[in-house]
């Protein structure tokens, strides 16, 4: 993409979170995240629809959950633009919606035609996330102990200084027991994946690696925030059903295949989140009944810009 088309895409992005969290505002704290979701997603594809250019979503959120969602394949956009893919969950965190808990955001990433990965059939993926400094010390097949000592070296750091993200999931049981063992903090989040991503990207928070099982739209929209920062990302397909498994499989694709950051997102690309339920990476929508304040975060050409945007009745 040229650089006057990021310009204009990245508002059009920033557009299309801000119009999600505010239509599911309304949602948060209601225990309906269907409810939330669908309304998240029908205010995303109203703004999406009117993008100067054609933008095919390569890789939406919802159809694992069985949630409202951008398909994958959909077309928007006017056509009057260039051709760009999207990666797309317009309401991250809906149980944190639901119950009125930090963390839960609008969140899309914009990329050059033909660059983001498609997992096909693939709902889940093991990844790791570092700062730009220990992007070339990662290793999927290493243990977590091996992990951990290589990015505390890389960083400058010992092992028991490190602040280690993985989600609180049955799944990372083991992996958590062994993170602590070996030393380092752990902050385990009920989900997030994205925003957990993010915290290892955003050097005021406090966070040194992501490790674990999570999404694979949310690592697609990692990997594009990951690439514009200059950072650290693997990925590898970790289906989590044995029909997941077989249908991976009956579409060509490995299980034992290990995704640089460059695979996830081969061109340029960046990112953007609205915040919903607020948290430490931006505030959630506030209103005083002739203004809506929201609060946005922009990755892109290697720096982060938080967005404070004032819309007047």
């Amino acid at each position: 993409m040229q650089a006057t088309d990021i310009s204009t895409l990245e508002a059009v992005a920033l557009a299309a979170t801000r119009s999600a969290a505010v239509a599911c505002y309304a949602w948060v704290g209601r225990n309906d995240q269907k409810a939330a979701d669908a309304a998240a997603t029908s205010a995303m594809r109203a703004v999406l629809a009117d993008a100067p250019g054609r933008g095919t979503v390569v890789i939406g959120e919802g159809e694992k959950d069985d949630a409202p969602m951008l398909f994958n394949g959909e077309v928007v956009g006017n056509g009057n633009g260039p051709d760009f893919d999207i990666a797309v969950d317009p309401l991250e965190g809906t149980s944190f919606c639901a119950w009125d808990l930090p963390g839960s955001l609008a969140t899309i990433a914009f990329g050059a035609a033909g660059s983001m990965w498609s997992p096909g059939p693939g709902f889940y993926m093991d990844k790791i996330v570092v700062p730009p400094r220990a992007k070339d010390v990662i290793d999927l097949d290493d243990p977590p102990e091996h992990t951990l000592v290589k990015v505390a070296r890389a960083l400058g750091k010992e092992v028991s200084d490190l602040h280690v993200m993985i989600m609180d999931k049955p799944r990372h049981k083991e992996l958590i027991a062994r993170v602590l063992q070996a030393g380092a903090a752990v902050q385990t989040p009920a989900g997030g994946d994205v925003g957990g991503s993010l915290a290892v990207l955003v050097p005021t928070l406090d966070v040194d690696l992501l490790l674990g099982v999570g999404g694979t739209p949310e690592g697609v929209m990692t990997a594009a925030a990951v690439r514009a920062l200059g950072g650290g990302m693997l990925g590898r397909l970790a289906p989590q059903r044995d029909e997941e498994a077989d249908a991976i499989r009956a579409a060509g694709m490995s299980l034992d295949r290990i995704y640089e950051c460059d695979e996830l997102v081969a061109g340029d690309a960046f990112f953007v989140a609205t915040g919903i339920t607020g948290g430490p990476l931006v505030g959630r929508p506030r209103t005083d009944g002739a203004a809506t304040v929201t609060e946005s975060l922009l990755i892109s050409r290697n720096e982060i810009r938080h967005i404070t945007h004032t819309t007047f009745d």
